[in-house]
């Protein structure tokens, strides 16, 4: 018997072996890089106090609020935790009962729910698989975008840029289809956001709507803070549509990442996990769903605060992992970005939004709605002389305008590759 196991065990280590040396590393290489997963495993995955199953296959695990990973930084080892911000945007009261009053449809959820709740005193993070670990370049890497890639749509540089300076999309392959405002000092921005599931092509593509709030140039100094939905194969493992945040003081290099990845965003809401699965989802010709997104300066803490739907605040990034972002916004953004790896050396045929051009409208295109910013005064406002931008209108583009129940809005998205984007 211990012959014949000893046999296997011979065979499964010669079988990892030549998957290792197939991928590239040899067996040392890997076992060395699985030692390094099973440590980072540890110290992201914090000890739960409950466990849930979601239906989608994810576990969301209950962590103390006080053990989340946003501790394991230096600075924040006695920070004491804001449990509420100081002060809400003005107006922002004034829109939830205008929102109330109207019909009421199903809410939006996420699937982890149907399976229980996390109590109070805990916030729920996703847990973290050694598969989701491997997949990235590195372990170092893991849970960051990737620095080669992580282009921030810049419409008042890249529009200077002739066709053939472009390519066929915008830097390193990310192409996007936005609205924007910049020239001001912002504080916050907010909107309702249609949810989707574009499909993907290659899993190291990924589709994604939100906000950014953007500080600093363009260069290596850029700060953002990004929040919506995204479809990341590469990331979750899955094509499902998750709410997913994303912070850099230094343009992605070496300071932030998504979600509760790394120490930063500091959790304070028990019912939203984030880079969780969003549920239910817009349907073409059919039902359709949106969420709302809310990020604003605390005028009094300095803190980044953000809050989910109408009801949810969901946390803060504290104000000293920023330099531009410290004082204000330079540049607020929102809309849609993919990938374009050019599979086969034509356009990926990756969706943004709905995968529908904006022409389409209501029930088929994906829309941006009653988009604001927040003023030095922290009023909720609409934007003053919104502008739009997308590298190639047709693969992907935007189209805006404005009314009394949308305010300021624009759809946007598209299938990617088609006869006019080959």
């Amino acid at each position: 018997m211990a012959a014949h196991v000893s046999v296997s065990h011979g065979w499964l280590v010669l079988f990892l072996c030549l998957f290792l040396m197939a991928a590239g590393l040899s067996c040392a290489e890997g076992r060395t890089r699985r030692s390094a997963v099973h440590r980072h495993l540890k110290r992201i995955n914090k000890p739960a106090l409950k466990t849930i199953q979601s239906p989608d296959g994810d576990m969301i695990d209950c962590i103390p609020i006080s053990h989340q990973p946003a501790f394991d930084h230096p600075f924040l080892r006695n920070h004491t935790i804001q449990m509420r911000p100081t002060f809400h945007p003005d107006g922002l009261f004034e829109l939830k009962e205008k929102e109330e009053e109207k019909e009421k449809e199903k809410p939006m959820l996420q699937h982890w729910h149907l399976n229980g709740r996390c109590p109070e005193g805990t916030v729920p993070i996703r847990r973290t698989r050694e598969e989701d670990v491997l997949r990235a370049a590195s372990v170092r890497r893991y849970g960051r975008k990737r620095r080669s890639a992580a282009a921030v749509p810049d419409p008042l540089s890249v529009s200077l840029s002739t066709d053939m300076e472009m390519g066929s999309g915008g830097a390193s392959g990310h192409q996007h289809a936005i609205g924007y405002v910049q020239g001001d000092k912002y504080y916050g921005a907010r909107a309702t956001i249609n949810v989707w599931q574009p499909r993907i092509e290659q899993t190291s593509e990924f589709s994604l709507s939100q906000i950014w709030i953007l500080g600093g140039s363009f260069g290596q100094d850029l700060n953002s803070i990004e929040a919506g939905w995204q479809v990341s194969p590469d990331l979750y493992g899955d094509n499902n549509t998750r709410l997913f945040t994303y912070w850099t003081s230094d343009a992605y290099q070496a300071t932030g990442c998504y979600n509760l990845l790394c120490s930063g965003f500091i959790q304070i809401n028990n019912d939203i996990a984030m880079g969780a699965s969003i549920y239910p989802i817009s349907n073409y010709g059919g039902s359709q769903y949106d969420i709302s997104i809310l990020v604003w300066k605390d005028p009094k803490e300095g803190n980044w605060w953000m809050q989910f739907g109408r009801d949810y605040v969901l946390g803060y990034w504290p104000s000293f992992l920023f330099s531009y972002l410290a004082d204000s916004a330079s540049m607020i953004e929102w809309g849609g970005e993919v990938v374009n790896s050019e599979p086969d050396g034509s356009h990926t045929s990756t969706q943004m939004g709905s995968g529908q051009f904006p022409e389409e409208g209501f029930g088929k295109s994906s829309y941006f709605r009653n988009i604001q910013v927040v003023d030095e005064s922290n009023n909720l406002r609409a934007p003053k002389g919104v502008g739009t931008f997308t590298e190639q209108s047709n693969c992907y583009d935007v189209q805006s305008g404005s009314n009394g129940d949308w305010g300021t809005y624009f759809y946007y998205g598209g299938p990617g590759k088609n006869p006019n984007c080959p």
